[in-house]
């Protein structure tokens, strides 16, 4: 079987790999100059930092699934975060995130003595549930609607209490706010609102208690030159930059027929994996009689994100972690506000909550010795188009420079000072990148976007095209997408045998 690839995001590399290592012919396509999509670095000729995805959850999903594409285990390294993360609320006080069910306990008693004894109820809940979505929904994929309607599932969503969303599974478990905010916020990681994402995803916090959070050794785009170097021991052709850019899909009478690169070269395949933002997919299509009918999507939130280096290093601990979070008077109303106005929050109203990477806690090498690089991520609203006439650039560095004079005062004196090189984005960067409406993690996982409803990876009646990637079921972040690619492989490999 001869299969073509376009996209060198981690879906794509992972497709191309499982393929190649079950005796298929590979190409794969990226019109960037490098592979990892998402999973790339921010960088000068002194400092380097993760310019997307920081945390890595799941880690034995992400393991299994790379022997599974030949990768060993000794190809790159995960280390544990414990503390996973500290959250510091405006009221002055902070919660840290343990891995162990009773350090954590001890935690939440300085909160609240009722919210810690409903933590150790609501991992006691979680685990069978857990166990039984994972092979129910991550593992499963939904090709006809019907099978997710199960009767089976329809008792496990009766047990998940799905009706709800993930902020108000959080509230009939803990009482205090604070504590409900730490376990909904996870919602952020796969680009969604706590209350307006489904409560199938209360399943994040709890797999940061029950399987740790890890940082990949030197950095999580680390794993792109991993897969990279993959790609090349299975022989698999690559082609990236103007060679590599795919112009069209072309089919006829339902079926894939190959490729229309940019240049105007044709290539036939009778395969073919489309590996980025899936509401791109159908604009992509040469050759159907009638043009596809695409429902329009809800895209997942988007981020501002600034890059610094300092030419200091702060003692460890202090109050410092790899992973925080920094919280305003009410993230509900603080998330609400941004979604409505669409814009950035000005001068004179509150920060927004945001989230901070400090890699030097916990590898003394992600900068030169005695210095700093940090990655801060703040929430922002989508922009529409890229000729949207809001001054994201300007509005960017201003919110930038609250958002540093902040941590400046919490968590790291002296640190505008030090700086001696930053960089930041926008969504607006991201659009112009191909990510869907700017958004930074594909579509939202809203309750229409979500496991028979989000797109399977045979989205259309077309012989021979696939789909995967962060806008794909089983969902967003690195071991959804390698499960995703993993369900999509052996799916053809099924098909074609």
């Amino acid at each position: 079987m001869e299969a073509a690839i376009i996209g060198g995001g981690i879906g794509g590399m992972v497709s191309a790999l499982l393929l190649a290592r079950a005796g298929s012919k590979v190409t794969l396509f990226e019109r960037q100059e490098r592979l990892g999509g998402r999973l790339a670095f921010e960088q000068d000729q002194r400092y380097r930092i993760d310019r997307g995805p920081t945390i890595v959850l799941l880690p034995e999903m992400l393991r299994s699934i790379a022997r599974e594409a030949g990768i060993g285990d000794d190809e790159y390294e995960l280390i544990r975060c414990d503390p996973m993360y500290r959250i510091h609320f405006s009221d002055g006080s902070s919660l840290t995130k343990w891995t162990d069910t009773d350090r954590m306990s001890e935690e939440l008693n300085s909160l609240s003595a009722k919210d810690s004894s409903a933590f150790r109820r609501y991992m006691r809940d979680m685990d069978p549930l857990f166990q039984e979505a994972k092979e129910h929904f991550l593992e499963k994929t939904f090709l006809q609607r019907h099978t997710y309607l199960s009767w089976r599932n329809m008792k496990l969503f009766a047990k998940l209490r799905s009706y709800l969303s993930m902020r108000q599974m959080a509230e009939s478990y803990f009482g205090d706010k604070r504590v409900i905010d730490a376990f909904s916020l996870q919602a952020l990681y796969a680009g969604g609102l706590p209350s307006g994402s489904p409560s199938l995803y209360t399943f994040i916090p709890y797999a940061e208690h029950a399987f740790g959070i890890w940082y990949m050794k030197g950095g999580f785009a680390s794993f792109a030159a991993v897969l990279e170097r993959a790609l090349y021991r299975e022989n698999i052709k690559v082609y990236m930059g103007a060679q590599g850019a795919v112009r069209q899909i072309v089919t006829a009478n339902g079926e894939v027929k190959g490729l229309l690169l940019a240049d105007g070269t044709r290539h036939s395949y009778e395969n073919i994996i489309y590996n980025g933002d899936f509401p791109h997919l159908a604009g992509m299509l040469q050759g159907e009689a009638e043009p596809i009918k695409q429902r329009e999507f809800v895209p997942s939130s988007g981020c501002v994100l600034v890059y610094a280096g300092m030419n200091k290093r702060w003692e460890k601990g202090a109050g410092r972690t790899t992973h925080q979070f920094v919280m305003p008077e009410s993230l509900q109303d603080s998330l609400r506000v941004i979604a409505a106005k669409q814009k950035l929050p000005g001068e004179s109203e509150p920060l927004p909550a945001y989230y901070l990477f400090n890699p030097c806690e916990i590898d003394d090498e992600a900068a030169p010795p005695g210095e700093t690089v940090l990655y801060f991520l703040i929430p922002a609203p989508i922009p529409v188009d890229l000729h949207s006439s809001y001054d994201w650039k300007k509005e960017s560095s201003l919110l930038a420079d609250r958002v540093l004079a902040d941590a400046e005062e919490k968590l790291f004196p002296g640190l505008r000072d030090a700086i001696v090189w930053k960089k930041i984005r926008t969504p607006q960067d991201g659009l112009g990148e191909g990510w869907y409406r700017g958004g930074s993690f594909g579509i939202a996982p809203t309750w229409s976007q979500s496991g028979a409803f989000r797109p399977q990876y045979a989205p259309y009646n077309i012989k021979g095209l696939y789909s995967v990637g962060a806008s794909m079921h089983p969902g967003s972040g690195v071991p959804l997408v390698m499960q995703g690619a993993k369900m999509l492989v052996n799916h053809l490999l099924e098909e074609r045998a």
